[in-house]
């Protein structure tokens, strides 16, 4: 349908998934209605199914799919340029500054703890963003080894794989309890664990 829509046709499309994504971030999942989501987007029940013939189930892929690339656009242009230990310090800046200002509503907590787990298409872009994001970081250690910060028999993925499972487990603790210590903890030893990396090789 995505096609066949005109420029205003996509553009309600667009705010029925904002709203809707508004809404799972503030109730859950569980406890968010259609009937919710029409009165905070002003849709009309004919109009909603208009744009989701299946209903819920299909809104909740585009709102995964929407926060998804929420997550991924926050930390740009930085991540995709980190090619020197300064682009690698900026990044990490970007990251903690995001998810303190987005404090509950972080799209990545919202993926992860609500609508990641409600149907088998929203966890499959769960799991697209997580490779998508890790690749980032991959690309980036590679560019370090190019310039030849980091040894060249260093395993790139596997390195790329923990630092974004310590900023996972860092932004679950700040969701939980309001401070992003650990996150920054997360971040620093990751880095500095590729910096020392490189030291021992020269």
């Amino acid at each position: 349908m995505r096609g066949e829509l005109t420029a205003k046709g996509r553009a309600t499309r667009r705010r029925i998934v904002e709203g809707a994504a508004a809404e799972l971030r503030e109730r859950g999942v569980a406890s968010t209605t259609l009937d919710d989501i029409m009165a905070r987007t002003a849709t009309s029940k004919s109009q909603l199914f208009h744009y989701f013939p299946a209903g819920k189930d299909e809104l909740l892929v585009e709102v995964a799919r929407f926060e998804a690339d929420r997550v991924l656009e926050d930390q740009q242009p930085q991540l995709g340029r980190l090619d020197s230990w300064e682009a690698w310090q900026e990044w990490r800046d970007v990251v903690i500054e995001r998810y303190e200002t987005q404090g509950d509503q972080c799209p990545l907590g919202s993926l992860f703890l609500q609508i990641g787990r409600s149907t088998p298409g929203t966890r499959a872009i769960v799991v697209e963003l997580l490779r998508q994001w890790q690749e980032s970081l991959a690309a980036g250690i590679r560019s370090l080894q190019g310039s030849g910060a980091l040894p060249a028999d260093l395993d790139v993925e596997t390195r790329a794989a923990a630092l974004l499972t310590a900023i996972q487990g860092g932004v679950s603790i700040l969701l939980s309890t309001g401070r992003s210590t650990h996150l920054r903890a997360a971040l620093d030893q990751g880095i500095a664990d590729l910096r020392r990396a490189g030291a021992a090789a020269r």
